[in-house]
């Protein structure tokens, strides 16, 4: 038997993982240690740093609940999440591409008329978001679900509310037309949570922890690959340094502040309102979404 050296530890590890009834996860598993124990070595790894990272992750995992996914925030600001993201949606020319899910999204939310106004009661610039879902020819796709979340003015979401009930978020459905309304308020940009072990993180360096103004959404049709994306707000602040590298050109959409006197759900206008167009494009096949661990995910 051998037993372990700095010099052969690496490779009796790897022999170890052979053990693994999955082929797959044998792979991924003997790859994560292999480059695990390179960056050990390259950074010449102390004893306190180690114990520093080990506490510092059990904290991260504790941070976790359904409504806040803290390890999903730290891929994002890896950049991580997007290179999974990049990887697995080659979405073809004239989809809409996707971007990441952030630790925000939940399962469960309300199921409303499309047109209700998602932001009855809560403070902000009126905003309508208008379009529609199609397929990759421009036909409209019927009866699709959109799963719809985002931040308050303030750029908060109701777990760092303390709230329990659903806080600006909905699903919808196209009619047979696949159109789509949304009434909402105007999203902000905002930092991602600082309140936590990612936020410390950041602290300990100059990078920006902001993330330009946004929408997200979670379409779902049947026969097309489900699509998680934003809508980003054209020369919003932030737009070039997301802290999430969530932005893509043609995710960013043209909002217009208006003065009509009727708002597109035919409601008077009480003071100036926004008006953000963009029709999606969806990619035709089942495909998989990813499914939070908990049902939740940065912000993102």
């Amino acid at each position: 038997m051998q037993y372990a050296t700095e010099e052969n530890l690496t490779d009796l590890a790897l022999e170890r993982w052979e053990a693994c009834h999955s082929p797959r996860l044998r792979e991924i598993m003997q790859s994560l240690v292999k480059h695990l124990h390179s960056f050990v070595h390259e950074v010449d790894l102390k004893e306190d740093e180690w114990l520093t990272a080990m506490n510092w992750l059990a904290e991260t995992g504790q941070l976790s609940s359904e409504k806040r996914h803290e390890f999903i925030l730290l891929s994002d600001v890896l950049g991580i999440s997007m290179l999974v993201d990049a990887i697995n949606h080659r979405f073809p020319t004239g989809a809409t591409p996707s971007t990441v899910m952030g630790p925000f999204h939940i399962e469960g939310s309300p199921e409303l008329p499309m047109g209700t106004d998602l932001a009855e009661g809560i403070a902000g610039e009126p905003c309508y978001v208008v379009g529609a879902i199609r397929d990759l020819d421009g036909k409209p796709i019927a009866g699709a679900k959109l799963d719809v979340w985002q931040a308050d003015a303030d750029g908060m979401y109701e777990s760092q509310l303390g709230l329990e009930e659903p806080f600006l978020r909905a699903i919808f459905r196209t009619g047979p037309d696949g159109k789509y309304l949304l009434r909402t308020i105007a999203p902000p940009g905002y930092s991602i949570p600082m309140d936590g072990t990612v936020g410390d993180l950041m602290r300990a360096t100059d990078i920006s922890h902001y993330r330009p103004a946004h929408i997200h959404f979670y379409i779902t049709a049947p026969g097309y690959q489900p699509l998680i994306t934003h809508l980003f707000k054209k020369g919003a602040r932030y737009i070039d340094s997301d802290v999430v590298f969530g932005v893509k050109n043609d995710l960013i959409a043209k909002v217009e502040q208006r003065i009509d006197p009727t708002m597109p759900d035919g409601k008077p206008a009480a003071a100036p309102w926004h008006l953000m167009t963009y029709d999606f494009r969806m990619k035709p096949g089942q495909g998989n979404a990813p499914k939070p661990m908990m049902a939740v995910t940065e912000d993102a």
